[in-house]
C-alpha cells in the first residue's frame, strides 16, 4: 500500500479514505511418510491433467475461526446498514466487521457520531452498525479514536457497548495506521498528539488498554503494526530506539491481545496471476510478524493474535471489482488464514467508483468494495447499490471450503495458474479448493491424497465461473475424487467423503491439543500438549510443505526432539492414536527455531544499523573465542528468505549464491586473537521484496557461531 494515500471525494458526498494450520507406529509411519502417503485416490478420469494437486489431511495449517472472513464498514457510507447487507455477508459466513472504516477512525467521536473534517452519512451510528452486525451474525471490530480521541473516551465506548447495551464487542483496536502520522515523513493518519513517535504509541496503548479492561476485562486490545516489508517497515526516525514494530511489540506486548496489521497486493495489473504472485510475499510478511511477537511476548505469544484488518488488490487502479480481484480475494483469504490470522477483512463493504477500465470483458469500477455502491463515475455508474461484485463471490466461495472449527491442511499445486487450498472438516470431509488464474484455459488437475481416503461417492462440486450469477452448485460431469477440470479464471470446491472406516471420524481419540515449546535449545526442544479423551498414543509430526515425517512418539502429553540443526525452523503437530491405531485430527501446528550453541568457539553480532522498506544497512562483528589465533577467516550464512540479497558491502570480499552468503577476510587482515582478544567487522547494504528477518546462523571458518 502507497504510503501517499490520500482520501477521495465520491459524486454527492464528502470525503472517503481510499484505505484500505500392525502397531500404532507402524501404521502411523505409513499415513505420515510422504513417499508412501501421497497417491491417487482413485483410479482417474478420462484426459490427462496438466496440473498436479497434493493435500495432506494431516499437515495442520491451523483451525478457521469464527472471525476469518471480514469486512470493513465506513460511516460514509450511506449503505452500510442495508438490510441486504446482513442478508449478504450472512451468506458468506462474514464473522467480523470493521468500524468505522479505516483513516476515519481517528478522527471519530462515538458519543457525538461525529468526524471533524470528514463526512458522515445518515444512519451510520454504532447502534445501527450493532444492528447489522448481530443481523449477520457477526463479531464487531472497533478502532477506538487514536488520533484526536483519548484512553477515557475509548473506555466510555467500551462501557456504553458491553455494559450498557450488552453487545459483547470483543475486539477493539487502538487507532488505525497510525505509523502514517508524519513520523516518517509521509503522513496521511490524523494524530493530534505532539509525540508521533512509536514511543509515545506504545505510551498510549497502554494507557488506553488499562482504561477500557478496567471497564470490561473480557475485551481483547489490538495495537497497530506495520507489514514487514512495507512501508515504513526498517525505518528507525530521530530519536528512536528501533522501527515501529519493534518499538511497539517491546513495550505493549504484555498488555495486548492482538496484532493489526494491513496489506495490499500494490500495482495496477489486470491479471489474477499478477495479483496472486505478489501474494506469495504474504505468508513471509506474517511468518516474521509471529516472530517479532515471539521476541517480546516469549511464552505469553501464543495468546497474541494476528488480525489482517484491511486487504486488498490494491488502493488504486484497475482490477479491483473484475473477475481477477474475485479470484485474488478467494486466494488471499485462505492463505492469510492459513499462515496464522484469526480475521482477514476485505477493504471494503461498499467503497466508491474510480477509475473506469475494462477488464476480462467486463467494466471494471475501480471500486474497492466488495458490493455496489451506485456511484457513478462521469457518465458511467455502477450497478443497483449491494450488486456484488466478484471479490464477495471469492469471498464466499471459501465458506464452501469450510467454516469456524474446521482444520485447514496443507495443499500444494504443481502449476503457477493453479492455486490450491483445503480444509478438513469436523464431519470427516475433506474441501479443496482450486483457483485456475489463467484466463484462457481450463486446466484438468489430478488430485492426491496423504492422511485421507475418499469414498467412492461422487463429490459434491461447487463453482464461480463465467456466466455465474453466483456459487454454483456443479451436478454431473466428469469431477471425481482424483481428477477435476477447473474452467478458465475459475474458482472450484470439491467436497469429498471419507471411505467408511477411515479417517479422524473413525477414531475414538479426539484431538489433542496445540504444542507448546517448553525449552529449547542449539539441537533439542521439549513440547508438550493437553492431552485427548481416547488416546493411547501420541505421534509428533513435522510438516516440510506438503509433506509430513514422524519426529517422535510417545504415551504421555509432552515429548523432547533432538540432534535438530542449530537455528533451524520446524513446524510440527500432534496426532492422537486410540487403541486400534487409528489416528484423530491433527492439532493446529506450532513453529519454532533453534538457538545457537552456548559453548560456540566464536560468536557474531549482527546489527542493523537502519532500513527503509524494501533495504537495509547491516554491520556484522565476528569473534573468536577459541584458544588459537585464526588468520585468513570466512563468514557464511544464510538468508531465511530468498528475497534477500548482498548490494555492496565494506571491509571484506562478498559473494552470494542463491540464499547463501561468504564473506571473507579482506587482503591482509590480521589474525583473528584467540579468546576474544579482537574483532573483524564488516557491513553491507542488503535489498529485499517482502519480510526482512535476520540470519539465525552464523559460521565461522564452518563452525556454528553463537550470538546471531
Amino acid at each position: 500500500m502507497s504510503p501517499l494515500r490520500r482520501p477521495a471525494r465520491p459524486a454527492g458526498a464528502g470525503f472517503r479514505p481510499l484505505a484500505r494450520g500392525a502397531t500404532v507406529l507402524a501404521a502411523a509411519l505409513a499415513l505420515l511418510s510422504p513417499l508412501a502417503g501421497i497417491a491417487p485416490a482413485a483410479p482417474r478420469a478420462a484426459g490427462a491433467a496438466d496440473a498436479e494437486v497434493q493435500v495432506n489431511a494431516q499437515a495442520s495449517l491451523g483451525r478457521l475461526s469464527g472471525t476469518a472472513r471480514g469486512v470493513n464498514t465506513a460511516i460514509w457510507d450511506s449503505h452500510m446498514n442495508d438490510p441486504e447487507v446482513a442478508r449478504l455477508m450472512k451468506a458468506a459466513d462474514v464473522g467480523a466487521m470493521r468500524y468505522p472504516g479505516g483513516s476515519y477512525a481517528d478522527i471519530y467521536h462515538w458519543q457525538t457520531h461525529t468526524a471533524p473534517g470528514g463526512y458522515i452519512a445518515p444512519g451510520t451510528g454504532f447502534d445501527s452498525f450493532m444492528d447489522t452486525v448481530r443481523a449477520t451474525g457477526a463479531q464487531p471490530i472497533v478502532i477506538a479514536n487514536y488520533g484526536s480521541g483519548t484512553p477515557e473516551e475509548a473506555a466510555g465506548w467500551v462501557r456504553y457497548a458491553n455494559v450498557t447495551k450488552n453487545y459483547g464487542a470483543k475486539y477493539w483496536e487502538i487507532g488505525n495506521e497510525i505509523y502514517g502520522n508524519g513520523h516518517y515523513g509521509s503522513g496521511w493518519e490524523n494524530d493530534e498528539h505532539a509525540d508521533k513517535s512509536p514511543q509515545e504509541y506504545a505510551r498510549q496503548v497502554r494507557a488506553y488498554a488499562a482504561a477500557m479492561k478496567a471497564v470490561d476485562p473480557t475485551v481483547k486490545i489490538g495495537a497497530v503494526l506495520t507489514a514487514p516489508g512495507e512501508w515504513p517497515d526498517g525505518v528507525v526516525g530521530d530519536g528512536d530506539p528501533g522501527d515501529w514494530n519493534h518499538t511497539v511489540l517491546s513495550q505493549v506486548a504484555d498488555v495486548v491481545d492482538f496484532v493489526s496489521v494491513h496489506w495490499y497486493a500494490g500495482g495496477s495489473d489486470t491479471t489474477a496471476q499478477d495479483a496472486t504472485a505478489r501474494l506469495a510475499r504474504l505468508p513471509g510478511e506474517l511468518r516474521e510478524v509471529r516472530s517479532q511477537i515471539d521476541r517480546y511476548a516469549g511464552t505469553g505469544s501464543p495468546r497474541i493474535g494476528i488480525a489482517l484488518t484491511e486487504i486488498n488488490a490494491n488502493t488504486g487502479g484497475a482490477r479491483l471489482t473484475a473477475r481477477p480481484n474475485g479470484l485474488f480475494a478467494a486466494d488471499a483469504f485462505m492463505t492469510a488464514m492459513e499462515n496464522g490470522v484469526f480475521s482477514v477483512d476485505w477493504w471494503n463493504t461498499h467503497n466508491g467508483g474510480g477509475g473506469i477500465t475494462t477488464v476480462d470483458g467486463e467494466t471494471d469500477y475501480g471500486d474497492m468494495g466488495m458490493l455496489s455502491s451506485g456511484a457513478c463515475t462521469a457518465d458511467v455508474c455502477e450497478p443497483a447499490p449491494n450488486t456484488p461484485f466478484h471479490p464477495y463471490y471469492g469471498m464466499k466461495m471459501t465458506s464452501e471450503l469450510g467454516t469456524a472449527g474446521d482444520t485447514m491442511v496443507a495443499a500444494a499445486s504443481s502449476a503457477q495458474d493453479v492455486s490450491a487450498h483445503a480444509v478438513l472438516r469436523r464431519d470427516g470431509r475433506l474441501s479443496v479448493l482450486l483457483v485456475n488464474k489463467n484466463p484462457d484455459a481450463a486446466r484438468t488437475v489430478d488430485l492426491a491424497y496423504a492422511g485421507f481416503t475418499p469414498s467412492g461417492t461422487a463429490p459434491k462440486v461447487s463453482r464461480y465461473a463465467r456466466g455465474d450469477s453466483d456459487i454454483t452448485e456443479v451436478t454431473g460431469g466428469e469431477a471425481s475424487a482424483s481428477q477435476v477440470t477447473v474452467p478458465p479464471y475459475a474458482l472450484l470446491t470439491v467436497t469429498l467423503e471419507p471411505r467408511a472406516g477411515t479417517g479422524p471420524g473413525a477414531s475414538t481419540a479426539a484431538t489433542p491439543g496445540t504444542p507448546r515449546l517448553e525449552a529449547v535449545t542449539d539441537t533439542t526442544a521439549r513440547l508438550s500438549w493437553e492431552g485427548a479423551t481416547g488416546a493411547t498414543r501420541y505421534l509428533v509430526q513435522e510438516r516440510d510443505g506438503v509433506h509430513t515425517r514422524l519426529a517422535g512418539e510417545t504415551t504421555g502429553t509432552s515429548v523432547t526432539l533432538r540432534n535438530l540443526p542449530p537455528g533451524s525452523t520446524h513446524t510440527v503437530d500432534v496426532l492422537a492414536a486410540d487403541a486400534s491405531g487409528r489416528l484423530s485430527a491433527p492439532s493446529s501446528p506450532l513453529t519454532f527455531t533453534t538457538g545457537t550453541p552456548a559453548d560456540a568457539t566464536c560468536a557474531v553480532t549482527y546489527h542493523r544499523d537502519t532500513g527503509w522498506g524494501n533495504g537495509f544497512v547491516a554491520t556484522v562483528t565476528v569473534r573468536n573465542l577459541s584458544d588459537t589465533a585464526i588468520t585468513g577467516w570466512t563468514v557464511d550464512w544464510d538468508w531465511p528468505t530468498d528475497r534477500q540479497s548482498v548490494s555492496s558491502g565494506w571491509g571484506a570480499t562478498f559473494h552470494q549464491t542463491g540464499s547463501h552468503v561468504r564473506v571473507t577476510a579482506p587482503e591482509g587482515a590480521g589474525p583473528l586473537a584467540p579468546d576474544g582478544g579482537s574483532t573483524a567487522s564488516f557491513g553491507f547494504v542488503g535489498a529485499n521484496d517482502g519480510p526482512d528477518p535476520d540470519p539465525t546462523v552464523f559460521r565461522l571458518n564452518g563452525t556454528v557461531c553463537s550470538g546471531g
